[in-house]
C-alpha cells in the first residue's frame, strides 16, 4: 500500500491541523459545493411531490445529477483551457471556479422561474434546469477537488477532506433544512401547494452561492496549478471544445428522441414479462447505453476525420489514465476502481428515497427539516471531523473498512423506524447514527481518493475517481422508488444493507494487492541499485 495511506500522526498533531488556514478555506468552498446537491435531490423531490408529480417520476429526477458521474469527460478541458480574461487575472483554478459558480446561480434561478405543476412541458424545463445545475455543480467540484489536492501536502489531506465535508454538509443544511423551513414559512404544504413559496425559496438558495464567489475572489491560486496550453494553439483547444459539445449533443439527442419509442417498448415488454418495473428498468438502461455509444461514435468519427489534434487528445485523456495503470499495475488499478465504484452504493441508493420515506411515515416538513436536514447534517459534520482525525491517527484503510461495516449496519436501523411509524425520538436516533457514520466514512474515503492522484493530472484523475464513485449508485438510485413500490420499505432497507457487503472484500483485496505491489517495487529498485 502506498505509504501515505498508512501515515499515522500523534493525537496533538492531528488535532492541531483543524486550525490550518487551508482547512478553513475548504470549509467555505465545501459549503459552495454542498449547496446545489439537495436542490436537485431531496428538496426538489418534495417540491415535485407537492406539485403532484408521481413518486417514480420524482426519483427519476436523481438522474439529473448524472453530470457528477460523467464529469471526467470535461475535466481535461478545465485542466487545459484558459478562461478568457479571467485566467490571466485570477489564475486557472480560481477562474474556472468563478465560471462554475455563476452557472450554478443561473441554473437555480431558471428552475425557480418555472412551475412544474402547470404542464408536462414545464416539468421538462425543470428537468433541463436540474441538468444544467448538475453540470455547473459538477464543474465546480472538479475545480475544488483539484484545488484541495494541489493546495496542501498529502498528510493534511484527511483534515482538508473533513473540513470540505463539514462545509459540504453545511451547504446541504442550507439547501435542505433551510429550503424546507423557508418553503414552509411561505405557506406551501403537501395539501396546499404554492409555487410562489418554492420560487422564493430557490431564489434565496441562489443568493447563498455568494459565499463561494466571495471565497474564490479572496483565496490564492495554488502554486502547482498551471494551464497546459503552451504546446497547442487556440484553434486546437476550440476544436477540442467543439468535439466535446457535439458529443454531448449526440448523447442528449439520442436520449430525447427515443422517449416516445421507449414508452411503447416499456408497455409492450411489461405485458410480455408481467413485470412493468423490470421492463422500465431494462428499457431505460438500454436508452442510456445507446446514448453513450452514439456519443462515442460521434467523438471517434470527428477524431478520425482529423478535426481535433490527436496529440492533444492523448495528453488530455489517455496520459492521465495510462499514468494511473502504470503507477499501480493492472491488477491493483482494477481493484481500486472497483472499490471506488462500489464504496458508497449502500448509502446513496437509500438516500434517494429517504425523504419520501420520512414523509410516508407521517413526519411533517418541519420535523423532517429539524431532524434530518439540520440535526442529521450536524451529526455528519461531527462524524467527518472525527473521521479525519482518526484517519490521520490510525490510517485511512482502517477507517475505510470500519466505515463500510457501519454503513451497512445503519441502513438496517431504518427498518425499526418503518415498524414504529411516526416516532420522533427514534427518527432522531436513526438519523444520528446514519449521518455520523456517513461523515466518518466519507472523510476517510476522500482522503483515500486524494492519495491516489498524480499531481500532473489532478483534475482528470480525481474527476474519474469521484465520477466512478457515484455512477453505479446513482443509476440504481433512480429506480429506488420503483423498488419500494414493488417490495416495500423493509425489504428495500435490507437490500441496501446487503449490496454494501461486497465492499468489505474489495477493501481487503485492494489493501493486500497494493501492499504486494509496494514490496515488489521496493525489491525491483533495490536490485537495480545492487
Amino acid at each position: 500500500m502506498p505509504n501515505q495511506l498508512n501515515t499515522q500522526r500523534s493525537w496533538m498533531a492531528s488535532l492541531s491541523a483543524i486550525t490550518e488556514r487551508k482547512v478553513l478555506i475548504m470549509l467555505l468552498l465545501g459549503f459552495s459545493a454542498g449547496l446545489p446537491l439537495l436542490l436537485i435531490f431531496s428538496s426538489l423531490s418534495l417540491w415535485l411531490r407537492e406539485a403532484g408529480v408521481s413518486k417514480s417520476a420524482v426519483t427519476y429526477f436523481s438522474w439529473a445529477a448524472l453530470g457528477y458521474s460523467f464529469k471526467f469527460v470535461w475535466a481535461p478541458l478545465i485542466d487545459r483551457l484558459p478562461v478568457p480574461l479571467l485566467t490571466r487575472t485570477l489564475g486557472s483554478r480560481r477562474a474556472w471556479l468563478l465560471v462554475a459558480q455563476c452557472g450554478i446561480i443561473a441554473s437555480i434561478c431558471l428552475m425557480a422561474s418555472i412551475d412544474p405543476a402547470q404542464s408536462q412541458a414545464n416539468l421538462q424545463f425543470i428537468a433541463l434546469g436540474a441538468v444544467l445545475l448538475g453540470f455547473s455543480s459538477a464543474t465546480q467540484d472538479i475545480v475544488i477537488d483539484a484545488y484541495r489536492i494541489e493546495a496542501a501536502d498529502t498528510e493534511l489531506q484527511a483534515m482538508m477532506s473533513a473540513s470540505y465535508i463539514a462545509g459540504y454538509r453545511l451547504g446541504m443544511i442550507g439547501a435542505g433544512a433551510g429550503a424546507l423551513f423557508i418553503a414552509g414559512y411561505f405557506g406551501t404544504t403537501l395539501e396546499n401547494y404554492s409555487y410562489h413559496a418554492w420560487r422564493n425559496t430557490y431564489f434565496i438558495m441562489a443568493s447563498l452561492m455568494l459565499v463561494g464567489i466571495t471565497t474564490t475572489l479572496l483565496i490564492h491560486e495554488p502554486e502547482v496549478s498551471h494551464s497546459k496550453t503552451d504546446a497547442f494553439s487556440a484553434r486546437d483547444h476550440l476544436r477540442l471544445v467543439a468535439t466535446f459539445a457535439l458529443t454531448v449533443c449526440a448523447f442528449i439527442a439520442s436520449y430525447y428522441y427515443s422517449s416516445g419509442l421507449s414508452s411503447t417498448l416499456k408497455s409492450s415488454l411489461g405485458h410480455a414479462l408481467n413485470n412493468q418495473s423490470f421492463a422500465d428498468l431494462l428499457i431505460e438502461l438500454i436508452r442510456l447505453v445507446t446514448a453513450v455509444c452514439l456519443g462515442l461514435i460521434v467523438a471517434k468519427t470527428i477524431m478520425a476525420l482529423g478535426f481535433v489534434n490527436r496529440r492533444l487528445i492523448n495528453e488530455s485523456y489517455r496520459d492521465p489514465i495510462g499514468s494511473f495503470f502504470e503507477r499501480y499495475g493492472t491488477k491493483s488499478a482494477w481493484l481500486i476502481l472497483a472499490l471506488i465504484g462500489l464504496y458508497r452504493i449502500s448509502d446513496i441508493v437509500l438516500g434517494v428515497v429517504s425523504n419520501l420515506f420520512y414523509q410516508d411515515m407521517g413526519f411533517s416538513k418541519a420535523e423532517i427539516a429539524s431532524a434530518v436536514k439540520l440535526f442529521g447534517l450536524i451529526m455528519s459534520i461531527v462524524g467527518g471531523f472525527i473521521g479525519g482525525i482518526l484517519a490521520m491517527r490510525m490510517g485511512v484503510i482502517t477507517m475505510l473498512f470500519s466505515g463500510a461495516v457501519l454503513s451497512s449496519l445503519t441502513n438496517l436501523l431504518f427498518m425499526l423506524l418503518n415498524n414504529a411509524g411516526h416516532d420522533l425520538s427514534l427518527l432522531y436516533t436513526v438519523v444520528a447514527a446514519d449521518n455520523f457514520v456517513a461523515g466518518l466514512a466519507g472523510a476517510a474515503f476522500i482522503a483515500f481518493l486524494s492519495s491516489l492522484v498524480d499531481v500532473r493530472f489532478t483534475a482528470m484523475q480525481y474527476a474519474i475517481f469521484s465520477s466512478l464513485m457515484t455512477l453505479i449508485p446513482k443509476v440504481l438510485g433512480g429506480y429506488s422508488g420503483s423498488i419500494v413500490e414493488n417490495f416495500g420499505y423493509s425489504n428495500f432497507f435490507i437490500i441496501t444493507a446487503l449490496i454494501g457487503l461486497p465492499v468489505l472484500g474489495l477493501i481487503y483485496a485492494t489493501h493486500k494487492q497494493l501492499q504486494q505491489s509496494t514490496i515488489e517495487q521496493s525489491n525491483t529498485e533495490q536490485s537495480k541499485t545492487e
